[in-house]
């Protein structure tokens, strides 16, 4: 088995398999400045094109529990391949919806196509490496995703001038080279010998197997409730930056992707320390960090705090989400890697429900305060910091018996 990370996911295979992890940020942040107008041009309300957010995250979650087992059984190229064509067609069609009720359906299967990218990434990085050299990898996928949040909105802010309708077009054409990518780089990882048959009936009991490790479910939650601490920023930024702390459309698109680059920074930070501090210590002073800066943004935002305050400390806060999500996906796929499709998928559709419910609550204050975006930015950290005493005993860094095997 591979110890190193470099033979196992290196060069453009990295590249294919970080932008086929990005397809979230991509299909999320590219529109958010084009809210308004595309309620205006639909002839509907904000919340309906809230929903056009919703309904994709739903599908994402749905998607990666359909597709992630079907990979650990068919292998990994030929469902990639399939999703992603669909993806990419999908795409399209949303580009030219008459509707609002029609963007929203499509949303859902562009979504559920869309998690092929996510689920199957992470599979491919844990067949061909383990340990360390997963955490490594994993950070080294949110980096290269975080990069995604910094092109996305600018684009987008772009693309707003043309119409809601051309950041769409464009989104197909990313959704076209992730496809291309795949077919041209992305090998299978899995052969025959080592997938798993049976149906549905195996299929739930790998999955139930999985529920059954607390380490895995622990760490899975710590990575989900990031994501949910991460996303309500995500979906209340638009109107908590510009509505409440007066920014123009200019300026929190600015500020969005700056927050957004220092997740790469720090991402690239990390996966160079993970060499040398373990993953699981790298995890726990991440998530400190997203609550000690949550509350000090939710005080700031009750206070009615100025701008020039607020802004630094949701810039730290943004940035510390990397040390979770890369270090916790690879905790949690590295204990089940003879499973990995599977034990991606439920950590990917647990990280996609949550952000689908923290969409819509963060605008239950109405968009003139910022308080519900705080209280959940916190309540997300103190549940994933609990989360962690379900990991105490938990093995090291990716499972013992996977840990074990690679340095035999």
């Amino acid at each position: 088995m591979r110890k190193s990370a470099d033979p196992g996911v290196a060069g453009l295979l990295l590249v294919v398999l970080g932008l086929l992890s990005a397809v979230a940020p991509f299909a999320t942040d590219m529109y958010l400045p084009s809210f308004t107008g595309m309620a205006a041009n639909l002839h509907t309300g904000a919340s309906s094109v809230q929903l056009t957010l919703t309904t994709f995250l739903v599908g994402l979650a749905a998607g990666q529990l359909v597709i992630g087992p079907l990979s650990d059984r068919f292998g990994r190229r030929r469902p990639l391949l399939l999703a992603t064509a669909i993806a990419t067609v999908a795409t399209v069609a949303i580009a030219i919806a008459p509707t609002i009720w029609v963007l929203i359906v499509l949303r859902f299967v562009q979504g559920f196509a869309g998690a092929a990218g996510i689920v199957i990434a992470r599979a491919v990085a844990a067949d061909r490496v383990g340990g360390v050299a997963a955490a490594r990898i994993f950070t080294l996928f949110a980096s290269i995703t975080g990069i995604a949040p910094v092109i996305a909105p600018l684009l987008g802010g772009v693309l707003a001038k043309v119409g809601w309708r051309a950041e769409f077009w464009v989104l197909s054409g990313i959704f076209l080279v992730m496809f291309l990518g795949s077919l041209a780089i992305v090998p299978e990882s899995l052969p025959p010998e080592r997938r798993h048959g049976g149906g549905l009936a195996a299929t739930g009991r790998t999955l139930w197997g999985l529920l059954r490790d607390r380490g895995y479910v622990g760490y899975i939650l710590a990575f989900a409730f990031g994501f949910a601490a991460l996303m309500s920023y995500i979906s209340a930024s638009p109107f908590v930056l510009q509505d409440v702390l007066g920014l123009t459309t200019t300026e929190y698109t600015v500020d969005f992707a700056v927050n957004a680059f220092g997740m790469v920074t720090l991402g690239l930070i990390v996966s160079r320390l993970v060499k040398r501090v373990r993953p699981q210590t790298i995890l726990t002073i991440g998530q400190a960090v997203v609550l000690i800066f949550g509350a000090i943004l939710l005080s700031l935002l009750a206070a009615h705090a100025p701008v020039w305050a607020v802004l630094p400390v949701l810039f730290v806060m943004v940035s510390s989400v990397t040390m979770i999500m890369g270090t916790a996906s690879a905790l949690a796929v590295g204990r089940a890697r003879q499973s990995a499709g599977s034990a991606s998928a439920l950590l990917g559709a647990l990280q996609f429900v949550l952000g689908a419910l923290v969409s819509p609550m963060v605008g239950l204050g109405g968009s003139d305060t910022g308080i519900p975006m705080g209280m959940l930015i916190v309540v997300s950290a103190v549940l994933g910091l609990s989360a962690r005493l379900l990991t105490r005993g938990a093995d090291d860094a990716a499972g013992q018996p996977e840990h074990t095997a690679a340095a035999a």
